[in-house]
């Protein structure tokens, strides 16, 4: 058996964990919305058409904080079109995913399915097909107490009290070819600078996220950051940054090292904005929003939207996850912890059906897919202060990325209750001896060893008929011994180990 160890002081603080980084999305995308968190006339819905069942796994999950309602979506969409009486909703062609919108759901139930999950809403505005007077529209509307037509409109439709949104997207990945009203750099970021200006006249409380690249692989990465943020660097306070990790290709080494490739990704977008600031002569460090991020079999999306015409709520992309796959989402986690000083949102994409955590059947159960897990024990778990980790050990060759470390690993420790959470990735086919050093913190004890292991059983997944059959399973308590403790990491496997200090 290989060996690897780690230390773990309290003095090597990254920054807080902030809650904000365990965020999911909602979109208007394949039965995400209509059949997934919305569904009136199913068993578990309740007056307003809530799914019940979905609310009880979203709180379940950990969800802090949700962004709607795009995505693709928002780049085409007319917010009026989801407020109101909802008989007079029009109905309407959605160009990003090829299907008929019907505004039955609309901003007014998605605050209401909000407050219902216990999350913070992140609101996204079109500057694909609109600008700065409809994104300061929407604001007034949610954000406005009253007394102006738009906030009064509200209160008509019974929402009295304003909705307070606080963190607000300045459109969705405009650098995409793909997208609804498509623009180049000089042309966003002029736009967003604009917007931004004047949302934060109405409301200076906002949060705003620019757009950064759709992922690291487009062609203008790094160009499209630096350009956009030198006309919004002094308007926003994040810059966001998409990217999806697709297994299609049955390289699971590869796949299992994901992290390399977000770790890298984050790291450029840091370098490039703090470039900008030079530049610029801010000394305020821009955030990072890694406002969509997943597992996503990405080959088999354009057959989902070939093989049909226009139609409400198609099933699309609605991937089965495999225990590989619930492996690479807790290491992503672990990823974005590590990076808790500058990534301050994070959104998991998307929370129901569409490449989600959660699926369900149409007036049948809803259930937890194997990624489920790591999501959740993470979210549960990562509270305090992040701490620096440098694993020493084994390395493995990958296709994509080349040689890569076999363990991956994040602490966060909870000074004030006196508990330390170590996430433990072990990416190679063997299990791994892990040393831990915890001589900074005498009075640690072990309290549990959580593992979701792939090796056995790699393409293993749940679904409705067997909704258990990847799970995480405890393994023997850690014991620490003279400060030591050494723990026994199975192969392929996302791994949770809790200490707290003696009473």
């Amino acid at each position: 058996m290989q060996t690897a160890s780690v230390t773990i002081d309290p003095a090597f603080r990254v920054g807080p964990a902030d809650r904000r980084l365990f965020g999911s999305f909602v979109e208007h995308m394949g039965r995400c919305v209509y059949g997934g968190i919305f569904e009136p006339g199913h068993p578990a819905a309740d007056d307003r058409g809530l799914r019940t069942d979905v609310l009880d796994l979203t709180r379940e999950l950990g969800v802090s904080m949700v962004r709607y309602p795009g995505g693709n979506f928002v780049s085409g969409y007319r917010w009026e079109d989801g407020v109101g009486p909802a008989g007079d909703r029009p109905r309407r062609l959605d160009l990003a995913w090829k299907t008929i919108e019907t505004n039955a759901f609309g901003l007014d139930e998605f605050m209401v399915w909000a407050r219902a999950a216990e999350v913070e809403p992140m609101m996204a505005v079109n500057l694909g097909t609109r600008g700065v007077q409809e994104a300061c529209d929407l604001l007034e509307y949610a954000n406005h107490p009253g007394g102006t037509q738009l906030s009064d409109l509200r209160r008509k439709h019974g929402a009295e009290e304003p909705y307070g949104v606080r963190l607000w997207c300045l459109g969705n990945e405009l650098d995409g070819p793909w997208q609804v009203g498509h623009k180049t750099a000089d042309e966003y970021g002029r736009l967003a600078a604009e917007t931004a200006r004047a949302m934060k006249m109405i409301d200076p409380s906002v949060s705003l996220v620019a757009c950064g690249s759709s992922n690291s692989g487009m062609p203008t990465f790094g160009d499209w950051e630096a350009r956009v943020l030198e006309h919004t660097y002094e308007h926003v306070d994040y810059i966001s940054l998409h990217n999806y990790y697709d297994p299609s290709d049955g390289d699971v080494d590869s796949i299992l090292a994901s992290g390399v490739d977000m770790d890298a990704f984050i790291d450029s977008v840091v370098a490039t904005a703090d470039h900008v600031a030079a530049k610029l002569r801010q000394r305020r460090k821009l955030k990072l929003s890694f406002d969509e991020w997943n597992v996503w079999y990405q080959s088999r999306l354009q057959a989902d939207l070939d093989r049909r015409g226009w139609v409400e709520a198609p099933a699309l992309i609605e991937d089965d996850f495999t225990a590989v796959d619930a492996v690479v989402v807790g290491d992503l986690l672990i990823t974005l912890l590590r990076h808790a000083d500058r990534v301050g949102v994070a959104c998991q994409a998307q929370l129901a059906n569409v490449i989600a955590p959660i699926r369900t059947h149409t007036g049948g159960p809803a259930w937890r897919q194997s990624i489920f897990h790591p999501f959740a024990l993470t979210a549960r778990y990562a509270r305090g202060t992040v701490l620096r980790t440098e694993p020493i050990g084994p390395e493995y060759d990958t296709a994509r990325y080349g040689s890569v470390p076999a363990l991956d690993t994040v602490a966060v420790y909870d000074e004030e209750a006196g508990e330390l959470a170590v996430f433990a990735v072990n990416r190679g086919a063997g299990d791994l001896a892990l040393d831990l050093d915890l001589r900074s913190l005498p009075a640690a004890a072990g309290v549990q060893h959580v593992t979701l292991a792939a090796a056995t059983d790699p393409g293993a997944v749940n679904s409705a008929d067997a909704p258990d059959r990847v799970i995480p399973r405890e393994l023997d308590r850690p014991a620490v011994d003279g400060g030591r403790c050494q723990i026994r990491l199975p192969a392929r496997s996302w791994n949770l180990l809790r200490f707290a200090n003696r009473r």
